[in-house]
């Protein structure tokens, strides 16, 4: 047992070590009524017209295209074009050795004239048996077999101008010409080769590059989706045909605009996807076929969208999107939205939000579901990040 001398300094230290565990619990509560509620930056949502749009993957194509072919056979004599300009349709590409072909025509030419004087006796001699048959001087026999010669030799004159026509053409299809205008390729044969009508590979290629058409996949579901919102007034679209904007392959804007022309009429079964043909002008030839882009399809406007930034949006242990709002008494209150895609570096909500709600934008980490708390207006700028990150 302690002397009784040392009591009293005994009794002091415990009344100390109680008065500084008092201290210690009274100290928050102190800091709290001194410091005042946590201040946050809140962004409040409204309803507003949205343009919607959605990027989708495409791909470039020629507007026109043709592959040069030969229609007669022979040896390439010449080559007219140099690879890679440009050339104007009935520009002369190919020069094919003529000679048989001309020979051809100038005997067709020969067998038509030879038809032609073969009918002049022919219809002298059905005149005067017409005349002698009035007179009975010949016999209608006679007469039906000079009618009937006069038949022939007018259909072997037919038969001629049908063989100089032919030849005709032909010996034009040794000059092989441009299809259409646009820009040709790389030549596959070279003077000298041998062609035949109608062979496979083709003597150059030749495509159409202004316009061009950008051929756009999209699925079944996002299409119908889509119909059905314009369909029920969610989306309204003022022009019939849809602007379709690019983004190349090194992430730059293609300055043109397009159009959307048509969607095909089958779903590919492989990918279930749809494909959307739109027209974009092409004037300085950016844009090359088989090039892969990044189409930004506008779809319409959604009259009353509401627009959250993804930043004030979290996900709670079940995924779903939260965001914390400014409610009633200026407590935080936990809100589950219903999302609908993304716009931008912002969320369409379609569900949980109503207009005039406060969404806490900075400041979550003071924010409590319950605690009250000081709304200010969010700056954009970072003016009020600085002024709540100092509170």
């Amino acid at each position: 047992m302690l002397p009784v001398r040392y009591l009293p300094a005994t009794g002091l230290l415990l009344a100390g070590s109680l008065l500084t565990g008092c201290g210690k619990k009274e100290a928050p509560a102190a800091a709290m009524m001194m410091g005042g509620t946590p201040e946050v930056s809140v962004l409040t949502v409204k309803a507003e017209p949205v343009k919607l749009s959605t990027e989708l993957a495409g791909r470039v194509a020629a507007s026109l295209t043709a592959e040069v072919r030969p229609q007669v056979g022979g040896i390439i004599r010449e080559r007219h074009f140099t690879e890679g300009s440009d050339v104007q349709a009935g520009d002369l590409l190919y020069q094919i050795d003529p000679a048989t072909y001309q020979a051809s025509f100038e005997a067709s030419k020969a067998a038509l004239a030879k038809a032609e004087a073969n009918l002049v006796p022919v219809q002298l001699k059905a005149e005067r048996y017409s005349q002698l048959r009035d007179d009975d001087a010949v016999s209608q026999q006679d007469l039906d077999d000079i009618v009937a010669s006069q038949k022939l030799a007018e259909a072997e004159i037919a038969s001629a101008k049908a063989n100089l026509e032919a030849a005709r053409i032909n010996l034009e299809y040794t000059q092989v010409t441009a299809p259409i205008s646009g820009r040709i390729g790389r030549s596959f044969v070279t003077t000298g080769a041998l062609v035949t009508a109608g062979q496979a590979t083709p003597l150059a290629m030749i495509q159409s590059l202004d316009p061009v058409y950008v051929d756009i996949t999209q699925s079944s579901a996002e299409m119908l989706k889509l119909r059905r919102a314009l369909e029920d007034g969610e989306i309204r679209r003022a022009d019939r045909e849809a602007t379709v904007t690019l983004i190349l392959d090194d992430g730059s804007a293609y300055p043109e605009s397009g159009t959307l022309k048509f969607t095909e009429a089958f779903v590919d079964e492989t990918t279930g996807s749809v494909t959307l043909r739109s027209s974009f002008p092409n004037p300085k030839l950016q844009l090359l076929p088989g090039m892969f882009v990044r189409a930004i399809l506008e779809e319409g406007v959604k009259p009353d969208g509401m627009l959250v930034p993804q930043r004030a949006v979290t996900r709670n242990p079940a995924g779903k999107p939260l965001a914390m709002v400014v409610g009633a008494e200026d407590k935080v209150e936990p809100r589950i939205l219903t999302t609908e895609r993304s716009v931008g570096d912002s969320w369409l909500v379609s569900g949980g939000l109503q207009p005039g709600d406060r969404v806490i934008m900075e400041g979550l980490q003071k924010a409590r579901p319950g605690t009250p708390v000081t709304a200010v207006p969010f700056d954009p700028n970072g003016a009020t990040a600085t002024a709540a990150a100092g509170h």
